[in-house]
């Protein structure tokens, strides 16, 4: 690797530690009770990463917020299907990814993840990217969440250009999409891949928007939903469309796909898995109840900043 890239991974490597650091600390603050507890693995292959899961939470059932830098000599298989010139090419990949699963079912599920990639081959120019977003998964929505949610994206990625948001919105929606429910998984935010077109400085700078960006669009849900009273029956309902976020994890999701080829520790891999979920055969939501309201309103891809205007 050139030396300036050494730098570059370098930089990048600093800057994800660090946002793990800052993103723990701050939903632990959130949760008042759980703690993180941090499990840091190696990777026969080369590379590893350290877990940080907290369970049991006054907030969260389970949360897990995961670094990782791991290398190899062959670019896994679901990274070459994407990108088939990769193949044959060593590779660094970092990155920083969450997932938090909250007790109450009106405070949404949310994932968000900051990567970066090197890929190399001797005589050749390097290819690097950069990719990551955020996005929210409710159970009981509020429009005025899910404003919010979409406003801090859009502040975040503005700076850079007016394309950004509109495109990596669509992005989002696209990718999170369950085909074979015809659902979307959640209602959005930004998803995006492969970026370098503008050079390291310009994409870095993105990447690290987005990342610095989470906090801010998911801690005042916290403060709104955390103390709401909920039902038995909407609790159930929770455990049920948790389902899909399995679905979507195990049949579609690429970065699950990619740790698991690589070689990553399984473990820290599924930490996105729900600690408990349900299914039921054939379910229908009561015509015009909150839970029907849900499928026929806000898994439905929307212009949610032009709402009310």
């Amino acid at each position: 690797m050139a030396d300036n890239q050494s730098l570059q991974l370098q930089q990048v490597q600093q800057f994800l530690q660090q946002l793990q650091d800052d993103i723990c600390a701050s939903l632990q603050q959130a949760d008042g009770k759980g703690q993180f507890v941090e499990d840091a693995w190696q990777r026969a292959e080369g590379g590893g990463g350290r877990s940080r899961v907290l369970t049991n939470g006054a907030v969260f059932e389970q949360a897990g917020v995961n670094y990782s830098h791991v290398y190899g000599a062959q670019m896994p298989a679901s990274a070459t299907a994407h990108r088939p010139e990769l193949a044959g090419r060593s590779f660094h990949a970092c990155g920083v990814s969450l997932v938090l699963h909250p007790h109450n079912p009106h405070l949404p599920t949310t994932h968000a993840n900051v990567r970066f990639f090197i890929a190399e081959k001797a005589d050749e120019e390097s290819v690097w990217w950069f990719g990551g977003g955020f996005d929210l998964t409710p159970y009981y929505p509020y429009e005025e969440d899910v404003q919010h949610w979409h406003s801090v994206a859009k502040a975040a990625v503005d700076p850079f250009g007016a394309k950004y948001y509109p495109a990596y919105k669509k992005w989002c929606d696209d990718y999170f999409y369950l085909k074979h429910r015809n659902e979307t998984r959640g209602v959005g935010g930004l998803f995006f891949d492969d970026l370098n077109a503008l050079g390291f400085e310009h994409s870095f700078g993105l990447m690290r928007a987005v990342g610095e960006a989470f906090l801010p669009a998911y801690l005042p849900l916290i403060t709104r939903r955390k103390d709401i009273p909920y039902t038995e029956q909407q609790r159930q309902f929770q455990l049920y469309r948790r389902g899909r976020y399995v679905e979507f994890n195990l049949v579609y999701d690429r970065g699950t796909l990619f740790g698991l080829q690589s070689g990553g520790r399984t473990e820290s891999i599924l930490m996105s898995m729900p600690p408990l979920v349900r299914w039921q055969y054939g379910y229908q939501p009561a015509p015009g109840s909150p839970e029907d309201q849900l499928y026929q309103r806000y898994l439905q891809p929307q212009d949610w900043l032009s709402l009310n205007k």
